[in-house]
């Protein structure tokens, strides 16, 4: 699995060709930093899964730490969770976006692996995937705050939204670890009974309530969205 790079819209000639080939290097190199990580994957062990060389790689991205940026920007627009729903409902859309994952095996690795390494202060992905993880408590915690100024949460303390946004996100991503440890597990399945849970906590309802009603808004979604 490798993360998918823009498009070429309308390019042409040379052009084309060059964003192809750029488009080829990324995916490499996804591959290679996911499976070595940033500093057991060289620039000739990229160059070689592409047929070419390490200068050509620096030509196109001058050094290696441009070409971890170029390819940890590819790999968050493939994993952003873009969706439009709000409150109560936002939650919920983490169920099918693990599924997106599960085809995309190469994503979960490097994204495990970059975090893992950037941890070390002087790591070139730190600042990336600090700021990644940041928005995503942000955003959870905005969905909170909305969800509970909706009346469908119970009042919590900025503390606790901060504290419930952060333990999602280690369920989450824990989760994943697991499954790229034992595929068999069903990612999908744990995922929705622990928001499933998680939802009824938050709201104070039945649990076999909160599991109905995301049962038919997973229903009413279409095959793209």
């Amino acid at each position: 699995m490798t993360v998918s790079v823009a498009g070429d819209g309308a390019a042409r000639g040379p052009y084309k060709n060059g964003l192809k080939r750029r488009r080829e290097i990324v995916e490499a190199a996804s591959l290679v930093f996911g499976q070595y990580g940033y500093h057991g994957g060289s620039l000739r062990t990229i160059a070689e899964r592409v047929g070419t060389t390490p200068a050509t790689l620096v030509a196109y991205f001058t050094n290696k730490e441009g070409l971890l940026v170029a390819v940890l920007e590819a790999w968050r627009d493939a994993t952003t969770n873009g969706s439009t729903e709000h409150g109560l409902d936002h939650f919920r859309t983490y169920i099918p976006l693990r599924g997106d994952h599960t085809e995309h095996r190469g994503l979960i690795e490097l994204f495990l692996t970059m975090s893992t390494e950037a941890t070390q202060p002087d790591h070139p992905a730190r600042p990336f995937i600090i700021e990644r993880q940041q928005m995503t408590i942000q955003g959870m915690s905005e969905n909170m705050v909305a969800a509970i100024e909706a009346g469908q949460f119970r009042p919590m303390s900025p503390t606790v939204i901060e504290w419930e946004a952060r333990l999602l996100v280690a369920v989450l991503d824990g989760i994943e670890l697991e499954w790229l440890l034992d595929p068999g597990i069903d990612l999908v399945g744990i995922v929705r009974h622990h928001m499933d849970s998680t939802i009824a906590r938050w709201t104070g309802r039945p649990l076999d309530e909160i599991a109905a009603e995301t049962d038919a808004w997973l229903a009413s979604r279409g095959p793209n969205d």
